[in-house]
């Protein structure tokens, strides 16, 4: 590269070089931008240049904070995602199964290249990737492209659907799939798509279980269902993505759970105080097998009070389940 176009580069080189090396406990110094300049780009020029440089980037609206004296420097005071940020991003690609471990990796490297190289380093002491259990699909990045592609262009799309065999190899549905894709929803740190089939109905799929994403000529077909609001109302109403007729129930819970009730259906919940030490509230839920087992596991601090059909769920699991120990 001639001379010439490395010094139209110079202040972007400097930058670049602030925003991977600086820290407040580690100002970078004039003499160092001047080597790297001089080392990693051959450029060469005066303390002058780097001083009008710096100032240009300030006026452009770069927080550098300059630290005079012998051990000053300068440093980059805030950045398009501050540390507490970043560790929540990252908290959240690693607790994420719909992730493979490959992706995980290669995320939060990206990440951890928004701060220092100081800020980074503490991170990636923090980081617990190994032995999770992710997702094996590695094509989970296309596959929610594509079909973001087809919501933006109102389009059906066609895929395969495999269930894990006993190898660990894939086991494919024997049938084509055909959906009108509404939303994505992350639920029990898994990704599912939200659609409308004209064999199923408004129904919903494992998106890292899903192949071969094809866009089709077809519009989507309306679902009022899956529109506007309705969409964020089924998605609550779907407990843990697991479907199931959709129910009214009211349950009965020791107030040790209020915490547990909270977090699961939000703080809109009504809680209705019965007694001392319990609280009653009615909630619309997708009755299936995880939203039995989720009540049964709180052993006797939950009770299903309404509809009885749901009462007789339970009983009925906890009979099953305990016929396997006698």
């Amino acid at each position: 590269m001639p001379k010439s176009d490395n010094q139209k580069l110079k202040i972007f080189y400097i930058l670049d070089y602030l925003q991977r090396n600086s820290h407040q406990n580690h100002p970078v110094r004039a003499s160092e931008l001047l080597s790297m300049l001089d080392r990693q780009h051959n450029i060469v020029c005066d303390r002058k240049t780097v001083y009008s440089d710096i100032a240009a980037l300030i006026d452009y609206g770069v927080d550098i904070v300059s630290i005079p004296g012998k051990n000053g420097g300068y440093y980059i005071a805030s950045r398009n995602f501050e540390l507490p940020e970043l560790k929540l991003l990252i908290d959240a690609v690693q607790s994420s199964r719909f992730l493979t471990e490959k992706k995980s990796r290669e995320l939060i490297e990206k990440l951890c290249s928004q701060c220092s190289v100081y800020d980074a380093r503490l991170m990636r002491r923090d980081v617990l990737v190994s032995g999770r259990v992710k997702s094996m699909n590695e094509t989970i990045y296309y596959n929610v492209d594509a079909i973001q592609d087809a919501i933006a262009q109102n389009k059906q799309i066609t895929f395969r659907y495999f269930d894990w065999a006993i190898d660990g190899s894939r086991k494919y549905r024997d049938k084509e799939y055909v959906a009108s894709p509404y939303g994505l929803c992350q639920d029990n740190e898994n990704c599912y798509l939200l659609a409308h089939s004209d064999r199923h109905g408004v129904t919903s799929y494992r998106v890292d279980r899903m192949s071969d994403i094809s866009l089709t000529e077809e519009p989507r077909t309306p679902c009022p269902e899956l529109t506007g609001k309705a969409l964020v109302e089924h998605a609550n109403r779907l407990f843990q993505m697991y479907s199931g007729e959709t129910a009214t129930v009211k349950l009965r819970f020791h107030r040790s759970l209020i915490n547990v009730v909270m977090d699961r259906f939000g703080r809109d919940t009504m809680l209705i105080p019965d007694g001392d030490e319990h609280f009653v509230f009615t909630v619309n839920v997708a009755v299936s097998p995880m939203f039995l087992s989720w009540v049964i596991g709180f052993g006797a601090k939950a009770k299903v009070l309404h509809p009885q059909s749901v009462v007789d769920a339970c009983k009925a699991m906890c009979t099953e389940a305990l016929a396997q120990y006698q």
